[in-house]
């Protein structure tokens, strides 16, 4: 019998994010791209450490999974 938690990398965020970005996310228990789903762009954004470049590269990989960020304030 499988164990379905191993059928799924423990760790799915862009590797190209930098230290800082990767620090944040780990310090918020982030590990996985769905995860994010859970948080507005501007959650993500107030981590310390995710800059302008961080959010695109998370954006980028959970439209590339046909997953978003949560709904939120509405960017002005």
């Amino acid at each position: 019998m499988k164990n379905k938690q191993h059928d799924q990398p423990e760790n799915d965020l862009p590797r190209e994010l930098v230290g800082p970005a990767q620090r944040a996310l780990a310090a918020a228990g982030i590990q996985r791209l769905e995860q994010l789903t859970t948080l507005s762009k501007d959650q993500v954004k107030q981590l310390h450490g995710i800059g302008p470049n961080a959010l695109a590269q998370l954006r980028s990989a959970l439209r590339a999974r046909g997953l978003t960020f949560a709904e939120g304030k509405r960017a002005k």
